[in-house]
């Protein structure tokens, strides 16, 4: 018995005493012993102790099978790898972890295994039973494996307490970077996109010490080298939501220009199968709409249209590659995208990609600017992709034929053909070409485009974009002279930064240009005819550990924004120094103050449709709009943020201050509010609502001249796992003043309708209810059977609800399968 002992503890101590020596030492007391033999020679990797490359047993036979229940106790996890040495990230780095972690790694020839124990000492983890990708708010751990081993992108295969999924990609470079007003310190790390839906099992519970989940990952679901021996990168990543903490199994730093260049690394894997890889997903769906009678008003009209019948196929090519095609796929039971409220009629609206044919293999897709925009095909009648990585080329095609609703004529099948070639080069850096086509008939959109990310000294990276495009509509090219007078058919687009990623100081520099002429119509632009120069700066100070103040960033941009066309013959631009401070305080509450100072420049574009009613006496005539040449903003903001409570949690931001009114071209006092709550009353009911309301009020008389409130809530009660119901309700309520000279004339404005006739802008409003229903029960990706109903009502006064009346509904029931081959 002592021997036995003695020779478990000469086995986990090295793992064990990397770790924080109090907690783990306290945890490890209630955590199942591990029944290891004297011949067993266990590899245990410890993060803190710089042991970042393992090998993991391969286990064969009888001992291969295990069932996934949750419980580590099959003989095979006892000779499985322990990684352990777990250290802070978030929100400081180079700390131990104050809750201990450790993950077993086995694999077999089909599939590789992980095990979590997730010590927890401060209660019981949070955990509730949600939909996939919706356990934001729980304790997770997040398996992160690069099975190409090129430290640029990676799958993401998280899990909460209960084994509930989070999936998604993970492309280095590839975070967003908001431009919206109530801006927050930028991420320290790339996160996944959860978008993708990968078929892997997992199952968890709570334990007396924290946690357990059992994690079955098939070869068939991974992409890998076409390698006898693989060597692939990974990490694990571990959210505590008592603190608001994330750890890693690496030490991985924040000066640091990539979070994947800091993988561990998993070697010696052989056998590897995946079998054949074939996936068919046919599908069904049944519709009715309905829209009101013409005679009599009373009535409403349905359409019960035929079942539509669909589908789509998946096969693997090779190891790395693989095809995939759908024909007449439904996506009715997406969820409806929330409505956003634009501060700038200049700049478009963007959505993410929500669709599952699409979400397949979408990180290879991935172009700086946008280039490439699947949501431009709405609704396609077929489509084939191809999506895969040789050596150290990526590869990413579709090809789509969309509805004829879709097109400019109104009869011709738009067809688009995309393309992604992406090349690695050295350790972190790439190189990439584009091209993507819309052709319908004999019109067309041609855009070709070749982009760079060179990767160096660590923290330092630089990128470069150069795109052009040609565009045929109705049988004409554009003008062949551009604004330097050169004779050419292509628009050009440009886009050069240079960025430092440092613990202490982050640097963001770019320099970017959209022709007017431009156009991607297989991607998306969201200012065309612009100019963007821009410098920012980030400072952050850390506190001490376990003080109250955990960090302090301030964020000093300067940008400025030109129209293209004006921009060689040196006309002025807008120009923003938009500065923010945000404070993360102990135990994961956060709050911000903004301070925007702006100067906005008069660009006669925008306002080509607008003329003036003057008023001389009895003398009403129509003259041109001419607007004030500059308007300088004054803003400040205030937001905040609670932690991740067990039950609740919220945020509240308010914008207010002298902001451009572009509806009048003229300064207004400026409210921005946006109000948010999610409530857990049990860990299978779910309710998130908030608010956003947009007031613009003229400084000369203070009356309003434009409002906007919309109202969300969404409630999602999850029988079970595979099964949940879904309520989502939206409000938007609209209203503008009569528009008015207001910064000089103070005479009402014209504007200019589709038929060419200026018409007085009087008072317009709206206010559009929109009501979801959904029964969903999704045991895997592919497998679903979804019912729902959807409606969208109106009425003449907001919140009155005495006059609503029904625009559109519908019906629809959806079922597919899938077979696995």
């Amino acid at each position: 018995m002592y021997r036995t002992s003695l020779i478990l503890l000469l086995a986990v101590a090295p793992g064990l005493a990397a770790q924080q020596a109090g907690p783990e030492a306290r945890s490890a007391v209630a955590a199942p012993s591990e029944r290891v033999g004297a011949s067993t020679a266990r590899i245990v990797a410890s993060g803190t102790a710089g042991r970042l490359e393992f090998q993991a047993p391969r286990a064969t036979g009888s001992e291969a099978t295990v069932t996934v229940d949750g419980t580590l106790d099959e003989s095979v996890w006892q000779r499985a790898t322990i990684l352990t040495g777990f250290s802070q990230f978030q929100p400081s780095d180079g700390q131990p972890a104050e809750d201990s972690t450790q993950v077993l790694v086995w694999y077999s020839s089909t599939a590789i295994y992980f095990g979590v124990r997730a010590f927890e000492l401060h209660g019981a983890p949070r955990a509730t039973l949600a939909s996939r990708d919706k356990i934001g708010a729980d304790d997770k751990v997040e398996v992160l494996i690069d099975t190409f081993n090129d430290r640029r992108r990676a799958m993401s295969f998280g899990v909460n307490p209960y084994g509930i999924q989070s999936d998604g990609n993970l492309a280095e470079g590839s975070q967003s970077r908001s431009e919206t007003r109530n801006r927050s310190s930028a991420a320290a790390r790339d996160t996944a996109d959860l978008s993708a839906d990968f078929v892997y099992a997992s199952k968890g519970h709570v334990t007396e010490y924290g946690y357990e989940v059992e994690i079955r990952i098939p070869f068939k679901s991974l992409p890998y080298q076409s390698v006898a021996t693989q060597t692939w990168g990974i990490n694990v990543i571990r959210q505590v939501q008592h603190s608001g903490y994330e750890d890693t199994w690496t030490p991985a730093r924040r000066a640091s220009n990539s979070f994947l260049a800091q993988s561990g690394k998993l070697v010696g894997l052989t056998g590897l199968s995946r079998g054949l890889v074939l996936d068919l997903v046919p599908e069904v769906t049944s519709r009715v709409n309905g829209t009101p009678a013409a005679v009599p008003a009373t009535d409403w009209n349905y359409d019960a249209a035929s079942p539509k019948i669909g589908g789509s196929v998946r096969f693997g090519l090779s190891n790395n590659l693989t095809m995939s095609g759908t024909a007449n796929p439904d996506f009715s039971q997406v969820e409806a995208d929330a409505q956003q409220v634009q501060s700038d009629p200049r700049r478009a609206t963007q959505y993410t990609e929500k669709r599952p044919f699409f979400l397949e293999g979408i990180d290879q897709f991935q172009v700086p600017n946008s280039l490439i925009y699947t949501r431009r095909v709405v609704q396609p009648v077929a489509a084939v992709k191809l999506a895969g990585k040789a050596g150290a080329t990526s590869v990413g095609f579709l090809s789509a034929v969309d509805t004829r609703l879709q097109s400019l004529s109104g009869n011709k099948n738009p067809v688009y053909n995309l393309l992604r070639v992406r090349r690695d080069v050295g350790k972190q850096s790439t190189v990439g070409v584009t091209y993507t086509d819309r052709i319908e008939g004999s019109d067309y959109n041609r855009m070709a485009s070749a982009d760079t990310r060179v990767v160096f000294a660590k923290v330092w990276t630089f990128r470069a974009q150069g795109a052009g495009s040609l565009t045929r509509t109705a049988g004409v090219s554009p003008a062949k002279t551009d604004f330097l007078g050169l004779r050419t058919d292509i628009a050009p687009m440009w886009d050069v930064g240079l960025e430092r990623a440092g613990r202490r100081l982050n640097t963001r520099y770019s320099f970017n240009g959209f022709s007017p002429r431009f156009q991607a119509r297989g991607g998306f632009i969201g200012r065309t005819n612009s100019a963007n120069l821009g410098f920012t700066h980030r400072f952050t100070w850390y506190g001490k550990p376990k003080s109250l103040i955990e960090s302090l960033t301030w964020t000093f941009p300067l940008s400025s924004t030109w129209n293209y066309r004006r921009m060689v013959a040196g006309f002025g631009g807008d120009y923003k120094n938009d500065n923010s401070w945000v404070l993360a305080l102990r135990g994961g509450w956060r709050a911000s103050f903004s301070y925007f100072l702006e100067t906005f420049k008069y660009d006669p574009d925008l306002y080509a449709t607008y003329k003036i009613e003057r008023h001389q006496g009895t003398v009403v005539d129509t003259v041109a709009f001419v607007g004030t040449d500059r308007l300088t903003n004054h803003d400040l903001g205030v937001s905040f943020q609670t932690p991740q409570f067990k039950k609740v949690d919220a945020s509240a931001s308010v914008f207010t201050g002298w902001d451009e009114n572009f509806s009048e071209w003229s300064r207004s006092w400026y409210w921005n509010m946006t109000y948010a709550i999610n409530v857990r009353p049990s860990n299978k009911l779910r309710v998130s609502g908030n608010v956003t309301r947009r007031e613009y009020q003229r400084l000369t008389d203070r009356t309003k001249v434009l409002t906007r409130t919309i109202p969300y809530i969404k409630t999602e009660f999850q029988v079970s796992r595979p099964i949940f119901f879904r309520i989502v309700a939206q409000y938007d309520i609209q209203w503008r003043d009569s528009l008015r000279d207001d910064s000089r004339t103070n005479q009402p404005l014209l504007i200019r309708n589709a038929a060419g006739v200026y018409r007085k802008a009087g008072v317009t409003r709206s206010n559009d209810l929109r009501f979801d229903v959904l029964f969903s029960y999704q045991p895997n990706p592919g497998t679903v059977f979804f019912a729902g109903y959807g409606s969208s009502l109106t009425e003449t006064m907001p919140f009155r609800f005495d006059d609503i009346r029904r625009t559109q509904d519908g019906f629809f029931v959806k079922l597919s399968y899938l077979f696995r081959m």
